[in-house]
């Protein structure tokens, strides 16, 4: 068997001080039997202790093998049980600066909003000078460079998934980035008796949340970064939960402040309309959805975009609905809506209700050692 990594030699005293443990009544002998492949491939008691927490095993639970906390009992598991023969020494240790791998994954995360300012300057210069057909080209080559920019974005760095991201998720998201061009004017029709084209175009919401890639990326950043050091010095479950849970919402405080500041200037400069509620919510929505799928949670990121699309999908459809006869009640409470804030409150509750959830669900799985104890490239580096 190979000897554990160097940087855990402080755990080869365990072996004498809980040799008492090893006998018929050792409480922890059974437990190392049904996790002995966590234990022999696992670099550091870290990994041992969020594998245990992963099966249910809690710091109360751990009372019950005489060990007053999860950490406690995964460093005596680790130095009972030898690693396995040829297996890396990758343990977990505290992030180390690369600034050149830092600063490749901000300029990738800045072609988006790079793309559509671009694209939305090129419209203006050429704004009476070209026909329609020219400007439907630029339009569509900005739009083009602005998804590879995105899908690049998405590929490395902070926001990367690692392969756990679904086709359905990314349909969602379309959906709705498409609602916040098209949604309103939709809607608008749909209200007024339509729909009837041509509709019109709401593309300064789209703008800010194109800019706002890059703030996302940074703020998915320090969430990883702070998170994992939180791991590496907590010594209880509950006390590193207790320390991830502000991190999480400071980073999505964040998040949105720079989001309204984005959304601002993009109305300033471009103009068009559009829900600027709506789009708030919708980057927060998108941020905790990225952020539950990097960390090992996709489904529930999932099922919360889903719900925002079934919620904007479902008002113009209750609206067509409420004009079959005896089915006007359908409308009302999509009218009552509009009546009270505007068509933009309608993608507001959706996304913002989608994305209260979500913050929800991110609070608790997010605050689990679990959730990040598979260090990716955005906590490889510090700030």
């Amino acid at each position: 068997m190979a000897p554990r990594a160097p940087e855990i030699a402080r755990a080869a005293p365990a072996r004498k001080l809980n040799a008492s443990r090893r006998g018929p009544a050792d409480p922890v002998k059974s437990l190392m039997h049904r996790h002995r492949e966590l234990c022999e491939r696992a670099v550091d008691p870290l990994e041992i202790a969020a594998g245990l927490e992963a099966h249910g095993v809690t710091d109360r639970a751990a009372a019950r093998y005489r060990h007053r906390d999860v950490f406690s009992l995964a460093e005596e598991l680790f130095a009972r049980v030898p690693a396995v023969a040829g297996e890396p020494a990758t343990a977990l240790r505290a992030p180390e600066r690369d600034t050149e791998t830092r600063a490749a994954w901000s300029l990738r995360a800045l072609v988006p909003g790079a793309a559509c300012i671009a694209t939305a300057g090129a419209l203006r210069l050429t704004e009476g000078m070209l026909g329609g057909q020219g400007r439907l080209a630029i339009a569509l080559s900005g739009v083009l460079i602005g998804i590879v920019g995105l899908a690049l974005s998405l590929r490395s760095g902070p926001l990367h998934a690692e392969g756990r991201s679904s086709g359905a998720a990314h349909v969602y998201g379309c959906w709705l980035l498409g609602y916040v061009l098209y949604g309103e004017a939709l809607l608008d029709q749909v209200l007024s008796g339509g729909p009837e084209g041509p509709w019109t175009l709401t593309p300064a919401p789209l703008l800010g949340l194109a800019l706002s890639v890059a703030p996302a990326a940074w703020c998915a950043h320090l969430f990883s970064v702070h998170a994992h050091r939180k791991l590496i010095d907590s010594r209880a479950l509950e006390e590193f939960a207790a320390g991830v849970r502000p991190l999480l919402f400071g980073a999505v405080a964040l998040h949105l402040c720079v989001l309204a500041v984005l959304l601002y200037v993009a109305h300033l400069g471009y103009g068009g309309g559009g829900a600027f509620a709506g789009a708030a919510a919708l980057g927060v929505l998108l941020l905790l959805a990225r952020l539950l799928t990097v960390h090992g949670f996709p489904e529930p990121a999932a099922v919360g975009l889903a719900a925002a699309c079934a919620l904007e999908a479902l008002a113009p459809a209750l609206v067509l609905a409420g004009r079959l006869p005896g089915l006007h009640f359908l409308a009302r409470p999509v009218d009552a809506l509009v009546m009270a804030a505007g068509t933009g409150a309608v993608p507001a509750v959706a996304c913002g209700a989608a994305a209260l959830g979500l913050l929800i669900t991110a609070t608790v799985a997010l605050s689990r050692a679990s959730a990040h104890t598979t260090p990716g490239d955005e906590t490889r580096t510090t700030v």
